[in-house]
């Protein structure tokens, strides 16, 4: 699968919703903020002492196909709670990665942990929706948003109290999270043309996360050898998919990446977390 179906493609499938979209945006934002209290996404990122885990419940992908395309997110999410879990990622888009509707709720509804809604967030009715369906924590990929979409997005999670994972893949994006105001940043060492996960990716990018931004490494983390060398570099957080979900026994596969040292750069980090209530203002310009 090229990049195109992988990003582009998937971007305007979910743009072209969007547009279709003809619900009406200030009553979403209203039936959103009077919702209860979220759990705190960022906040869980730097818990502890150690390498906190981000347990994703994931049925299929577009690069490997199916995973566990009949797991139970309830199941699966006390499994990842059990084995030490510090948060979930949800899987929630059903047509590439064949989520079901309820799948986040349920998972959420199994555990006392927070939940970030993994999806391809394109609009204000996103966030909104993210808020709706019980996440505590919103996804925005860089490379799918402009700058504006960023500052707009990230601004509206805040107001709705929900935290945003901001992920990127290189240093011009991470500089775009930075200058938006990310809080929480996610490394994703997947390459979007060739499905390859580069290992130093994560490593190369660490040194550019400011203190006080949580700092998550995405993809290709297959067990205890990689969780203790992103955990050494600085990184807070791993966020953990295909190897969780596939593996036979999957509390004693969370085990094996909870708490391993952390390097300089996360112990800077481990002062209280912004959160979505407390975070910093968007970019200026």
């Amino acid at each position: 699968m090229s990049r195109s179906t992988y990003l582009d493609e998937i971007v305007a499938a979910h743009r072209a919703r969007s547009s279709a979209d003809r619900r009406d945006l200030e009553e979403l934002i209203e039936r959103a903020q009077a919702l209860g209290a979220t759990r705190g996404f960022a906040r869980a990122l730097v818990a502890g002492d150690g390498l906190v885990v981000v347990a994703e419940v994931k049925r299929r992908s577009p690069s490997k196909g199916a995973l566990a395309p009949d797991l139970d997110p309830a199941a699966v999410a006390g499994e990842y709670a059990d084995g030490g879990a510090g948060a979930l990622s949800v899987l929630t888009d059903e047509d590439y990665f064949g989520a079901r509707p309820t799948d986040l709720a349920a998972a959420r509804a199994a555990c006392e942990l927070p939940v970030l809604r993994k999806d391809f967030t394109v609009s204000e009715a996103d966030v909104c929706d993210a808020r709706l369906m019980g996440a505590d924590a919103v996804l925005l990929i860089v490379a799918a948003l402009s700058d504006d979409e960023l500052d707009r997005f990230s601004a509206l999670a805040r107001r709705l109290s929900l935290d945003a994972l901001v992920e990127v893949h290189d240093e011009a994006e991470l500089t775009r999270a930075v200058d938006a105001g990310a809080t929480v940043v996610g490394v994703n060492q997947r390459d979007l043309t060739t499905f390859e996960v580069d290992a130093d990716r994560a490593l190369d990018l660490v040194g550019g996360i400011p203190p006080g931004v949580a700092a998550v490494a995405e993809s290709g983390i297959r067990g205890a050898d990689d969780a203790a060398r992103l955990a050494a570099a600085g990184y807070d957080a791993v966020l953990v998919g295909e190897s969780l979900v596939t593996a036979a026994d999957r509390r004693a596969a969370v085990e094996a990446l909870v708490g391993h040292r952390l390097g300089a750069g996360g112990d800077a980090r481990r002062r209280p977390a912004a959160s979505a209530t407390d975070a910093h203002g968007a970019r200026s310009r």
